[in-house]
């Protein structure tokens, strides 16, 4: 049977059918335009908050939340239950602690809910079981996220030197960048503190980190550091001398980029123990964030940074943005 206009009935549903599928195309095309002029370039648009109840993973979802504000994202906020439920045979005992260990989980994205009424800020909430990196990996992985957001823990000495297991295999295993927030910090992005040695990774740190000057308006401290012992220096004067040469090269290299781009920025080059003249440095510019490079490790050796990056994280007086390639 056909209508008025010489058509089926299956016809018409049919062109109504990729009617629909061509509206929802440009809709969607012309939504992806918005999103792109809305979000500059180094902005984060899907960001993962991992939260475990303490009050520095409770600082760092109010950091996150400052960061969907400014750059109009969204955010997930993911908690992980360990699974103790396998070491016991009985069933009611197992069920018990499992029952237990997701009131747990509840209770911590409740907790996570009020701040983010406070904040104004819409969240979705998962809690997933089994080891904490692994879930906080595999979820940002599938999920395409392009942040995760992490609180450090306290200033003890090992807790500073270490990083902390999860936080420092997350780094390791992720293919998105790191925001590791200490407990009584905040985050900016008006002054910015770029370490470099010249290596891939760390331009690729510097490409994010004038990304997000431009885009905030701050501007670029970047720093270069001839690390050598005392012994070295008085051996070999000349290899300092080239080593300090070439940090000026990685430096003003960098500079002259920011500058392209319209960004303010300083060239730095210090001599000492690399960890501790970037977290000086932070102080000595009251720094915002520190952008540092992640570089690649691969098996076994994925699951500890670099003894430096590890160290700038655990002391650092704001948070640090560890950026992949």
């Amino acid at each position: 049977m056909r209508g008025a206009k010489g058509k089926s009935a299956e016809e018409q549903k049919c062109n109504s059918t990729e009617g629909l599928k061509n509206f929802c195309t440009i809709a969607l095309l012309h939504f992806c335009t918005f999103r792109a002029k809305v979000l500059p370039m180094g902005r984060y648009r899907k960001i993962l908050a991992a939260v475990d109840g303490s009050d520095s993973s409770k600082n760092a979802f109010r950091q996150a939340c400052k960061i969907v504000h400014d750059d109009k994202s969204w955010i997930t906020v993911l908690t992980t239950i360990p699974v103790y439920q396998d070491q016991f045979d009985v069933l009611s005992t197992r069920e018990k602690i499992g029952k237990k260990l997701q009131e747990e989980g509840e209770k911590i994205l409740a907790g996570i809910r009020e701040i983010a009424n406070e904040e104004d800020v819409y969240i979705r909430t998962k809690i997933e079981e089994g080891t904490p990196f692994q879930t906080i990996v595999d979820a940002a992985d599938e999920g395409g996220y392009d942040l995760i957001v992490m609180g450090r823990h306290g200033m003890k000495r090992l807790e500073k030197t270490l990083v902390g297991s999860v936080t420092a295999r997350v780094i390791g295993h992720s293919q998105s960048d790191v925001l590791v927030v200490p407990h009584d910090s905040a985050i900016g992005w008006k002054e910015i503190l770029l370490p470099t040695d010249g290596s891939k990774y760390c331009r690729a740190a510097a490409e994010k980190a004038i990304d997000l000057a431009k885009s905030y308006g701050g501007q670029l401290r970047i720093v270069s550091i001839v690390d050598v012992t005392d012994e070295f220096q008085t051996e070999a004067p000349g290899a300092v001398e080239k080593l300090v040469k070439e940090a000026k090269g990685f430096v003003e290299g960098v500079k002259r980029n920011a500058e392209a781009e319209g960004v303010k920025a300083e060239a730095l080059v210090k001599e000492g123990e690399t960890y501790k003249i970037i977290t000086d440095t932070a102080r000595q510019y009251n720094s915002n964030v520190i952008v540092m490079g992640s570089h690649g490790r691969t098996g076994i050796k994925r699951l500890l940074m670099g003894s430096v990056a590890e160290k700038v994280i655990g002391y650092a007086p704001c948070p640090v943005l560890v950026v992949k390639p």
